[in-house]
Order: C-alpha cells, then sequence, then structure tokens
C-alpha cells in the first residue's frame, strides 16, 4: 500500500514466520530480521515510522518507542495502530443465558502471555494505556490526531461485538 503512494518502506520483523508471509506477499518488499529495541538505523533516518498492531508484542516496550523517537526526522510522524488496553486487559465471557460481555480486570498490572495461531507463539503485553502515553510523551513527540475507530466492513457479528467495547486506537505523534 506504501510503494503505491510512491512510498519506500522498509519492514522489520523478528519473527521468521511473520517476515517470510510478508516476503511472499510483497517480494520486491524489504524485510529485516530486526528488533524494535534496537534499531538498525541511523538516527533521523525515516520521515515516516508505522508501528502496526505490534506495541503489545514488545518486551522492551521503553527502549522501542525511543528507538522509533531515534530514528524519525524532524517534522516526521509516528503512526501507531495498536490493541487498546481495554481490551488486552480482559476477556469476552458469556452469561448463562448466552449473551456475552466483556470483563476487564486487573487493569492497572502489565502482564505478558504467550498466544498462538498458524504455528506461530508470539508473546503478548497488556499494558495500561498511561503507560504508552509516558513514554510516548517522554520522547518529546507531539500528539497530532487520535481515534477509536469503529469497526467497518467484515462479518457484522465480529463487527457488532468490536463495537460493544474499546478494540484498537490510532495515534499520530510528529517529532518537532
Amino acid at each position: 500500500m506504501l510503494r503505491a503512494e510512491g512510498i519506500y518502506a522498509v519492514g522489520l520483523e523478528p519473527t521468521k514466520g511473520l517476515r517470510e508471509a510478508a516476503e511472499a506477499r510483497d517480494p520486491a518488499g524489504s524485510y529485516i530480521d530486526a528488533m524494535a529495541e534496537k534499531l538498525p538505523f541511523k538516527d533521523e533516518s525515516f520521515d515516516l515510522v508505522v508501528s502496526y498492531l505490534t506495541l503489545i508484542d514488545i518486551d522492551g516496550i521503553e527502549e522501542a518507542i525511543n528507538e522509533m523517537a531515534r530514528v524519525l526526522r524532524a517534522g516526521g510522524s509516528l503512526l501507531i495502530a495498536n490493541l487498546n488496553s481495554f481490551s488486552t486487559a480482559g476477556n469476552r465471557q458469556e452469561r448463562a443465558d448466552g449473551s456475552d460481555y466483556f470483563e476487564i480486570d486487573d487493569y492497572l498490572d502489565e502482564r505478558a502471555e504467550w498466544v498462538g495461531w498458524r504455528g506461530i507463539s508470539i508473546r503478548n503485553w497488556h499494558r495500561p494505556f498511561s503507560r504508552y502515553m509516558q513514554l510516548l510523551l517522554a520522547t518529546g513527540l507531539r500528539l497530532v490526531y487520535f481515534d477509536e475507530p469503529a469497526p467497518t466492513g467484515g462479518e457484522p457479528e465480529a463487527a457488532q461485538r468490536y463495537r460493544r467495547w474499546p478494540y484498537l486506537h490510532l495515534m499520530e505523534w510528529q517529532k518537532a
């Protein structure tokens, strides 16, 4: 999608299976085996840094956010799409009558759990939203956009479920 807009993109993915899937979908792309906590790029290398549903998968979140800010050029943007902390703090539950609800517990406690799909295991972190915000603000970046978008398209049942509790948020941060 970025290439269609004339943007040269470099993908960073430390999980072999996910990196191979990206390479298969986009053979002309550039994909690097590296960790967000130690980006293999010089200071101010990029006009745009994108973190798409990855902050919850990073063990060293403080280092990773500092690295994202470090490689961003002055005037550049950091775009973040992340699972909402309310979503990572809870689970969908079912009542005796078959209806469902979302239970949130231990919201302020950071914790990780292993999740897996298609033969790939990744550790997902729950962190309170304030943790992300404090780390991002400490970099000197400025928040210029925030949204919790409503679902569009897809299976109607899933879309309705995602409307009932906060699922994800979008943010744009700019470097002065």
